[in-house]
């Protein structure tokens, strides 16, 4: 049997960026959960695109900060599945521009699909909803997040 080559780095990277992700989230749990939510936490969504360790860091993170959704089991699966493919498809994105749009994307595809009948609306107008939010966080906090990160990874690696 093979094993796995994850590193302690690796590890403890992963798990940084999920605690942040959860903070962020039950900090400013008012507007992350709801038909129309600006999740802060969302501007983490960009890391993958630099840090492979992000794609599972977000994904548990979202579980992680999910299980208080009033959405329940829907959002605490559903939600969690949907970073994590958002996430991957960051990490294979071509460029950090292209990397914004699979959080984007999924989430205003996949979450409306439990978040509209939950709330009683129709699709579309919660996809519009979920995609505003989704744009205006990452628009205004993920490429400058992305930046952040990169320059604290790049003194990292030259440090030790």
């Amino acid at each position: 049997m093979k094993r796995a080559n994850i590193s302690v780095n690796y590890v403890a990277r992963s798990a940084v960026i999920a605690a942040v992700y959860f903070v962020l989230t039950t900090v400013s749990q008012s507007i992350s959960f709801g038909a129309v939510q600006f999740r802060i936490a969302e501007a983490l969504t960009v890391i993958p695109f630099v840090d492979p360790a992000a794609v599972p860091g977000v994904a548990i993170g979202c579980l992680l900060a999910n299980l208080s959704s009033p959405l329940g089991l829907a959002d605490i699966l559903g939600g969690s599945a949907i970073s994590l493919a958002a996430a991957y498809l960051t990490h294979k994105a071509p460029n950090r521009y292209i990397a914004i749009l699979p959080p984007v994307v999924m989430n205003a595809i996949g979450v409306p699909l439990y978040l509209a009948p939950f709330f009683s609306q129709p699709y579309w107008l919660v996809a519009a909803q979920i995609a505003l939010g989704q744009l205006t966080v990452i628009g205004i906090l993920g490429l400058p997040t992305l930046s952040l990160y990169e320059k604290i990874l790049d003194r990292y690696s030259k440090s030790g």
